[in-house]
């Protein structure tokens, strides 16, 4: 069966072609969301970039909640419904998915060497729990269970839930961004626009209203033009490092907890000599306890869309049982 995929981000949409569970690499596409006026368009325009006929079904993984096959995505107003995709697609089978529902679908088919592991833990058994957690325009989580049944990941919008104090320091980040913002969350901090906040945090501490995007901040890190920048990577590290304990603590993940998104693949060099493993497991008794929890971030960028591809192979069997 030929299906249609698309992985559908704050700022880029990825679409690309599938045979059953196996991506069509030659036919993946990246689009700017801010060129089109919703989902629709965008699927369009790849339909007629690639020639495709004779789609069988489509799955689109949405950036954001969704609730009865209906999602909105978090940071841009669409709204994307089976009826979006099926007409550019044309086809009645779909599918639309949270983005880390997608991503854990994608566990298991995902090369090794896109795997980069920061801690070990006490193995990676595949039938244990797993965590995948989005660090990119937004923050997000999933858990994942394989079953009997199959496998079963749960959405959920868990960067929207309270920021976390641990330091003075935290204080202070949380009470800046509660002025400015109203609420304290997560993804105000974890995510691209949270990593310039930090960095705008540390410029008013020192009388400044400087500000740096969020590549430019990771790039005066690595080539050490910046103090300032590698204060507020060394912060966002460490925060990451304790929402994803805490995370971890919830879920108990000791298949793995997989780290994905742009923002933490960029920061991904720095996780271990910035003081990720010591934030995660600084959990008071538990902290031993914390080290039975593999962590990698993945470096595959087409992880959702082999995850919409497995999904809608997944559903076509269960239907044609």
């Amino acid at each position: 069966m030929q299906f249609l995929v698309a992985d559908i981000g704050g700022t880029n949409t990825r679409v690309a072609l599938a045979d059953g569970p196996k991506l069509r690499q030659d036919t993946v596409r990246r689009y700017k969301n801010s060129a089109f006026d919703g989902l629709e368009a965008v699927l369009a325009q790849f339909v007629a970039d690639v020639s495709a006929t004779g789609i069988d079904g489509a799955c689109v993984a949405v950036a954001g909640p969704v609730r009865d096959g209906r999602a909105e995505l978090t940071n841009r107003d669409w709204t994307i419904d089976a009826g979006t995709v099926s007409r550019p697609a044309g086809t009645d089978f779909v599918l639309v998915l949270n983005d880390l529902e997608a991503q854990g679908h994608a566990l298991d088919r995902i090369a090794e060497d896109k795997l980069h592991w920061v801690m070990d833990g006490n193995g990676k058994a595949s039938s244990a729990n797993r965590l995948v957690i989005g660090v990119g325009t937004g923050f997000n989580c999933a858990p994942v269970h394989d079953t009997e049944f199959g496998r079963l990941v749960s959405a959920s919008e868990a960067g929207h839930a309270n920021l976390p104090v641990r330091t003075e320091e935290d204080l202070e980040l949380l009470r800046f961004v509660e002025t400015a913002h109203g609420f304290p969350a997560i993804e105000d901090v974890l995510s691209g626009r949270g990593l310039e906040r930090v960095y705008g945090w540390l410029a008013q501490r020192q009388g400044s209203d400087a500000k740096l995007s969020a590549a430019d901040i990771v790039a005066a890190c690595g080539d050490g033009s910046d103090p300032r920048a590698e204060h507020s990577v060394r912060i966002f590290v460490r925060i990451l490092g304790t929402v994803a304990g805490n995370l971890s603590l919830v879920h108990l993940p000791f298949g793995g907890v997989y780290l994905v998104g742009g923002v933490v693949q960029a920061l991904s060099p720095y996780l271990k000599t910035f003081g990720f493993r010591e934030a995660f497991a600084d959990k008071g008794r538990f902290s031993e306890f914390m080290t039975g929890f593999p962590v990698a971030v993945v470096e595959d960028d087409y992880a959702a869309l082999l995850g919409c591809a497995a999904s809608l192979a997944a559903k076509a069997a269960t239907k044609s049982a």
